[in-house]
């Protein structure tokens, strides 16, 4: 697989450097011990040695014996991660003399096909594991995510499900690559259990793509604070969305705490504006 972490994290590229690899680069014993001495070099277990830029996660995850996987893995990878999880490290089975783990961490044991020096699981592992730590919608939204960065291909994704029980498998039909963010695959399923024309990252004159057109005549747009935020963002979005109103569309914008926190409550109020319909059609009969 592509390592695609490269164009994700930079950090999730290092490796876990052990007392022969030093010492064929000419490092001698007492080299060592003065680049761990002087912050050059981190030591995280017996003769096993890290880069001192590492992700606080991954250093943590190496000293405990195991490699940074699941969500926490993804969430450093810049994959759409629902909740801010706790420490998931993966640790082979049958592994030893491990020191003793914080409360806070969640170990997964199991075998893998990651490099005995890799501090990451594999990204298929990872999302597999990911899919048994998460609610069903939250894990589509984390596979969308994971596919539309580019981690993994359709064959990967068909991988992933070949590691978990018969019943996820349902929701494979359910990803969209074309998924910008997580809100967007939330909002998503939201829509689809009200049984509406869905039209994703649809183009519209004048206007440029939009996340979603609903029965042709509604515009539903996922802002997030990372992407909106600001005057200068403000502005360019209530000009497209008077350009829209020009064209006979209705904008809307939930914002990403409303679809993440509250959905019941957002599903109810868009099935209302749905249900209503199109004002300006409504206005000419």
């Amino acid at each position: 697989m592509p390592n695609a972490a490269s164009a994700t994290s930079p950090a999730l590229r290092h490796r876990i450097l052990e007392t022969s690899d030093l010492r064929a680069h000419g490092l001698s014993e007492r080299r060592i011990r003065l680049l761990v001495d002087s912050g050059q070099l981190l030591r995280v277990r017996r003769g096993k040695y890290l880069a001192v830029d590492v992700p606080p996660c991954l250093s943590e995850a190496a000293r405990l014996g195991g490699r940074l996987d699941c969500v926490s893995l993804l969430r450093e990878a810049g994959v759409f991660v629902a909740s801010d999880p706790p420490l998931h490290v993966q640790l082979d089975n049958g592994a030893s003399r491990l020191p003793a783990r914080p409360h806070h961490v969640v170990a997964h044991w199991r075998a893998t096909g990651a490099h005995r020096c890799s501090p990451i699981a594999p990204w298929v592992e990872a999302l597999a594991q990911a899919c048994r730590c998460q609610d069903p919608r939250s894990a589509i939204a984390t596979l969308d995510s994971a596919w539309h960065r580019g981690l993994v291909d359709e064959a990967e994704l068909r991988e992933v499900f070949t590691r978990l029980p018969l019943r996820y498998r349902a929701l494979h039909g359910l990803l969209d690559r074309r998924a910008e963010s997580g809100t967007e695959t939330l909002m998503r399923l939201i829509l689809r259990t009200l049984g509406c024309d869905i039209r994703v990252q649809q183009s519209v004159p004048g206007v440029g793509r939009v996340d979603f057109i609903v029965d042709g005549w509604l515009i539903i747009e996922c802002d997030s604070e990372a992407h909106h935020a600001g005057w200068d963002a403000a502005k360019r979005d209530r000009r497209r969305d008077m350009t829209a109103a020009a064209l006979g569309y209705t904008t809307i914008r939930p914002i990403a705490e409303d679809i993440l926190h509250h959905r019941d409550e957002l599903t109810t109020t868009l099935r209302a504006i749905i249900e209503r319909g199109d004002p300006v059609r409504a206005r000419r009969r």
